[in-house]
């Protein structure tokens, strides 16, 4: 193998639940569930779950909903731009975080 992740995976994801079938049927009925047409579009979606799979570092999540905004008509602008998105929130999170730095650098002050 030439790296950590196998792409190959991605496709044998429905396998994982061969030997707990009833939890991964409970799952993937969930997330069949998550992803249908509601107040959001599935296009939204895509574009949510793209962000969201940059944020969670997964390289299967953002091999599959690269796909999967594309076929929802997404634009590579589009798919950049909520990448940009979840970077931004990600980057801001990180920051925001270094005010609890902050605190225990004043309680402590060496």
């Amino acid at each position: 193998m030439d790296n950590y992740y196998d792409p190959s995976d991605l496709q044998q994801f429905a396998r994982i639940g061969e030997d707990a079938p009833q939890l991964a049927g409970k799952f993937f009925d969930y997330y069949q569930a998550v992803f249908a047409e509601g107040e959001l579009s599935a296009r939204e979606k895509s574009l949510i779950a793209l962000a969201v799979a940059h944020t969670v570092q997964c390289p299967y999540c953002i091999e599959a909903y690269t796909k999967a905004s594309l076929e929802q008509g997404c634009s590579r602008g589009e798919m950049v731009e909520a990448v940009h998105v979840a970077c931004a929130i990600r980057g801001g999170a990180s920051l925001v975080h270094g005010m609890q730095m902050r605190r225990q650098a004043e309680k402590v002050s060496i």
